[in-house]
């Protein structure tokens, strides 16, 4: 390379002239803007007519021009080239070696200066050849030394071409046995990339024989090249050589590195064994580098499993977990996912992610305005309905062309950068209720036989998490359900009273036992009850029911406490039942200024005075209901207005290692701290305030407050 401040003072003066060799200076054109004596007597004419023309036309014979143009436009990159050529002269041809490189002005590149050797007899020619093993030898070095495949891809494509002499240079490897992907591609348009992203193993490339055969191809010369691949596309025009190199592992091809030449190249024994060598150090790099990947990769996998298990089971909410479903692989192992459940015969998308936002809300538009036929032969519907796995490597031009039905269609496909894909069936219970999709955009890795598996698995997590939660969310609906429906739905609106009331359950999708009513019996009276029935489930549910149902038809005959235990006794000597129950029952008189209550082995309430002062009320537990019958007392109370009766369930006081007196003495604390107002906002604040975190127990609370005179 030759660095100038300016172009015309750097080839002024006469020590261009001194030089020994021909020297020649080009504009980024290509054409001869100076040209030492040597040059000008090589050519058998003054430096003055050569000046202007382009070099490619004074040199090289019509078929050679245009491999030496692809020569100039590397240079124009910055880039060197050295290699053999046949220059002609008047009379005669040379075997030449020619170097070229840039003349910089600053950072540009304001040109290019070529020197030319004649090559000689055959000592020169094995002086030369040894120049350029040197030269491979030294990338022998670096391939030995990488660890990427990208660094082996930039040492194949750029640096063994470079120390080869070829202007272009590829390296493709293997991805299944019928099918080579293109890994790089130096001095290739854009459109030879694309179309070469992947080709198929076969005889129609030099690439492809290559592999098949297992055997360095040399191509001499462009009619050895069309001969035999009479449809291959040239790099550049005029005269080419093509070098393939299969690159093996023992028996087992794994890839194909070819060099393009300008001109046409004769390559001797001994340099034909040496890139074979190189070849080989190559496949050796290529192999070593997958190993790698392939550790790190299964590694990575593992991890991600173990730490995708964690993630699947710290949620038991449905939307939530499908969220989480959907993100687990993005960006890291796809680009973007997609979770599709059947609904009525119909796979509905209900969750996407993808490593760009601005792609989701393109991926549901797409799918709304183009949702896939429920009987067609592929795609998710096939998985849906065989529940195997389909592998897309490669989303192809022809399968786009097979696929899409509008021009606004195959835009948005575009769009979505689709490129390579996976399906994989949410199964769970023996049933498959899904699929959940994974895709790569061209910038992405190709998904293979490998990722199969592992999508499989983390499918099988997916589906039982999503079955899990969707299993939990129709469990709690149901739960919310019937304790709805055994529960009542207002608490009736009786002058002189405020009535309010709060149930905290367990967190369970069991429905609990705790139940509450309020009945006005007339007078002015009212009854209330609170109790909780031993157990959970449907079947705490049925007897939480029947005791209310109880208490509400024997209030209707006679409301007095003393009566109502008795005939709850009865009721459960005439219908035996295994679910004991504690209950507290209380009719408030506001004539008398009172509240009578009667105790079924029920926390005590607690009354709240009008100037906030409260005080466990110390009513006789008694004997629970349903193991026989019981003398149970009953207590008068003082219910004066502006007062509070607060009745409870034992989820709401008792905690772990903390004697009952304290427990009562501790809520009596609390309500004369927080006031409570007879609301279930006022008793949901109490709750919170009283109730013990870590333990699994339903809370529920009802409070009459007299108000008037």
């Amino acid at each position: 390379m030759v660095r100038a401040t300016h172009e015309t003072a750097a080839w002024s003066g006469p020590w261009l002239d001194a030089l020994p060799r021909p020297v020649i200076a080009l504009d980024p054109g290509g054409h001869i803007s100076r040209i030492n004596a040597e040059a000008a007597h090589l050519f058998g004419t003054s430096a003055e007519s050569l000046t202007g023309r382009l070099f490619a036309d004074v040199a090289f014979a019509e078929a050679d021009r245009g491999g030496f143009g692809q020569v100039v436009e590397m240079v124009a990159a910055g880039g060197d080239w050295h290699g053999i050529v046949h220059v002609v002269t008047p009379g005669r041809t040379h075997r030449m070696q020619l170097r070229v490189g840039p003349v910089r002005d600053g950072a540009a590149v304001v040109g290019a200066v070529l020197t030319m050797d004649a090559t000689g007899p055959e000592g020169t020619r094995a002086a030369e050849v040894s120049e350029r093993l040197t030269r491979l030898a030294r990338v022998a070095g670096e391939l030995q030394s990488v660890n990427t495949m990208g660094g082996l891809t930039n040492v194949v494509v750029s640096h063994m071409a470079e120390a080869a002499g070829s202007t272009t240079a590829s390296l493709s490897v293997l991805v299944d046995d019928d099918t080579l992907a293109l890994m790089g591609l130096t001095r290739g348009t854009t459109d030879a990339t694309a179309r070469w992203a992947t080709y198929p193993v076969d005889t129609t490339t030099p690439a492809g024989t290559a592999v098949i055969t297992r055997q360095t191809l040399l191509l001499s010369g462009r009619s050895a090249i069309t001969e035999q691949f009479p449809d291959l596309e040239l790099a550049a025009p005029g005269e080419r050589s093509m070098l393939c190199l299969p690159l093996v592992i023992g028996e087992q091809p794994v890839g194909v590195a070819t060099l393009s030449f300008p001109g046409k190249v004769e390559l001797d024994g001994t340099e034909l064994d040496f890139f074979s060598v190189m070849a080989d150090t190559c496949a050796q790099a290529l192999e070593r580098i997958r190993v790698q990947q392939r550790a790190a990769e299964q590694h990575a996998k593992l991890s991600f499993l173990v730490e995708a298990s964690e993630e699947l089971a710290s949620s038991l909410d449905y939307e939530s977990t499908l969220k989480q479903v959907a993100w687990l692989a993005v960006p890291d192992l796809a680009d973007w996912c997609a979770i599709s459940l059947e609904q009525d015969g119909v796979l509905r998308t209900l969750a996407v992610a993808h490593s760009d936002p601005e792609k989701v809300a393109l991926a549901k538009q797409f799918q709304e305005r183009f949702p896939q036929d429920p009987d067609s032969g592929g795609g998710a519907y096939e998985v849906l309905r065989t529940g195997e796995s389909q592998l897309v490597p490669e989303v192809t031009e022809e399968m786009l062309a097979e696929a899409v039905t509008s021009e606004e269609q195959l835009e948005m496909v575009r769009a979505l950068n689709l490129y390579s894909a996976l399906t994989v069936a949410l199964k769970a219970r023996g049933r498959v209720f899904g699929v959940i999709t994974w895709i790569n955009g061209e910038d992405g890795r190709r998904f293979g036989p490998d990722d199969v598996a592992f999508g499989e698995d983390l499918a099988r997590r997916a589906a039982v998490a999503i079955d899990n939660a969707l299993l939990h969310s129709e469990l709690r609906q149901v739960a919310d359900r019937l304790q709805e429906a055994v529960l009542p739905p207002a608490l009736p609106v009786i002058d002189g009273w405020q009535l309010g009331a709060s149930y905290s359950s367990a967190g369970r999708v069991s429905v609990g036992g705790d139940f509450y009513d309020a009945i006005q019996v007339g007078d002015g009276r009212l009854a209330m009850v609170i109790g909780d029935v031993m157990g959970r489930g449907v079947t705490a549910a049925a007897a939480m029911s029947q005791v209310r149902a109880a208490v509400r038809a024997f209030a209707a005959v006679n409301p007095d406490p003393q009566t109502m235990l008795e005939r709850l006794d009865t009721f459960y000597d005439r219908f035996p039942s295994e679910q004991l129950v504690t209950l507290l029952y209380a009719l408030a008189d506001p004539a008398r200024d009172q509240v009578v209550l009667s105790c079924a082995g029920h926390p005590a309430p607690v009354v709240i005075d009008s100037n906030g002062a409260a005080h466990s009320v110390g009513a006789a537990r008694g004997r629970l209901l349903g193991v026989g019958r019981a003398k149970r007392s009953v207590i008068t109370v003082p219910l004066l207005p502006g007062e509070t009766l607060l009745m409870f369930t034992d989820g709401l006081i008792e905690r772990r290692d903390e004697d009952p007196q304290e427990s009562e003495q501790r809520l009596v604390n609390v309500c004369e701290a927080l006031q409570p107002e007879a609301s279930s906002a006022g008793l949901d604040q109490l709750v919170a305030e009283m109730r013990d975190p870590t333990r699994d127990d339903d809370v529920a609370v009802l409070a009459a407050r007299r108000v008037g005179s």
